[in-house]
């Protein structure tokens, strides 16, 4: 994970510094247009543009070589655990404020491609393009301030002593080599699994086009956050033998310290994650079984709105038994498994989805709030992964694998000559659209 981080790193001030010679470029490019007597539109506009995209692209690379001013006046004053404790709060403002700051500029990269926001200057360049440097730079630097409070606060000065360092820096770094990293490839997937189910919440929020980026990005920087913690301080403190078979890592590396408000805190943490999880997969699920339930795939009973809150309160107290009986009475690592094969074929289809849309409905026969501008490359990169993901659950879970494929054909089955006469096609196409291509 360390050397990923310092490719980030580097990466990024390989692209400052190809954006610094590009300024020079410009600067030099203006000079000579000026002693010529001939005029080069928007170069002064273009030195600003990268300019700002290779201040932003480094900063991540300058924090991690301790190039950043640092005032230390207070600091320096301090010892021992006073010392340490205000190094950890002054990290934690600055993750804070990092994080911030990298909302606000993907923010207002996506509100200037949303508006079509250009230049005032003669170069009239759509101002999202420079301002995806800024944002990608303040991301990655918000990333390397996470990285190093997690080691600092979490590992390196509180728990120096039994911090594997070998495991960590050292040339095991994959104990079953590449292999490995493919098998792994599903359980990458399941850390983000449900974040598209925020789009499900559209008829209950209200002002959707605030509320579901908002929500969506707020979740994916939680489970980055979540991520790394369980990365760095669970392979720093228990051998990865053991991590590899770990129900609960992070509380299982608490109690390896040996520090009981540490282990509390964390199993506060756990009890806290575990309800939250459960409770974002049966909303989760319980609105699609009411998308299901009104479009007549399921009995229309599930499809009932509460005229108060305005929820699938059908839907949600079906589903709560049913996930409590998940919970307590299956086994934790085959529900995971089938939660994960699941979501895999969900996102095989979504790839598909995604490119018959574009062909039913092409350009400027609906209203789109998006367009993509290099459809259909991310369905296909969605598609190429999936295929490798199915490939690594074949390794490691085959039997889990062909076991859904037949529970699903079979479900199909039911569906296409049972269920499927209670549908009402026309029901489902509500919206003022016209008639797909082919039908």
């Amino acid at each position: 994970m360390r050397r990923l981080l310092d490719f980030v790193y580097d990466s990024a001030a390989a692209l400052a510094a190809l954006f610094m010679v590009g300024l020079l470029g410009m600067v030099l490019l203006s000079i000579v247009s000026r002693q010529l007597h001939f005029h080069v539109p928007g170069a002064d506009a273009y030195a600003g543009y990268l300019m700002a995209a290779a201040g932003f692209l480094a900063l991540a690379h300058t924090l991690k070589r301790g190039e950043h001013i640092r005032v230390t006046l207070l600091l320096n004053a301090l010892k021992g655990k006073a010392k340490k404790a205000f190094e950890i709060w002054a990290l934690a403002i600055a993750c804070l404020l990092a994080l911030l700051f990298a909302a606000y500029s993907c923010k207002l990269a996506w509100q200037s491609h949303e508006f079509h926001d250009i230049s005032t200057s003669n170069d009239a360049t759509p101002l999202w393009i420079p301002q995806i440097a800024m944002a990608l730079g303040t991301v990655i630097l918000a990333i390397a301030f996470i990285a190093i409070l997690i080691l600092f606060a979490g590992v390196n000065t509180l728990y120096a002593d039994k911090l594997n360092v070998p495991a960590m820096v050292g040339n095991n770094l994959l104990p079953y080599g590449w292999v490995g990293v493919l098998a792994s490839m599903h359980f990458g997937m399941w850390y983000y699994l449900g974040i598209e189910g925020t789009t499900q919440a559209a008829e209950e929020v209200r002002s959707p086009a605030r509320a579901l980026p908002l929500g969506t990005m707020t979740g994916i920087m939680t489970l980055l956050i979540a991520a790394t913690m369980t990365w760095y301080i669970c392979a720093g403190l228990m051998p990865w033998e053991y991590l590899g078979q770990a129900v609960t890592p992070l509380f299982d590396a608490a109690r390896l310290t040996g520090s009981m408000p540490l282990m509390v805190l964390l199993f506060i943490g756990t009890i806290f994650s575990t309800l939250a999880s459960a409770n974002g997969c049966i909303n989760d699920a319980s609105r699609a079984w009411f998308s299901m339930g009104r479009d007549r795939y399921l009995p229309t009973w599930f499809g009932a709105v509460h005229p108060k809150y305005r929820t699938p309160f059908r839907s949600i107290v079906f589903l709560v038994p049913v996930a409590l009986v998940f919970a307590l009475g299956a086994p934790l690592d085959q529900v995971i498994t089938f939660s994960i094969l699941s979501g895999l074929l969900e996102y095989t289809f979504m790839s598909f989805n995604v490119i018959m849309f574009r062909n039913k409905w092409p350009l400027d026969t609906i209203k789109r709030g998006y367009v993509h501008p290099m459809h259909p490359l991310p369905a296909l990169v969605l598609l190429l992964l999936c295929a490798i993901t199915f490939f690594a659950v074949f390794l490691g879970y085959g039997t889990q694998l062909v076991a859904m494929m037949v529970f699903y054909i079979v479900v199909s089955m039911w569906f296409a000559f049972h269920r499927y006469k209670y549908v009402r096609r026309a029901d489902q196409f509500t919206m003022n659209w016209p008639r797909p291509q082919g039908y």
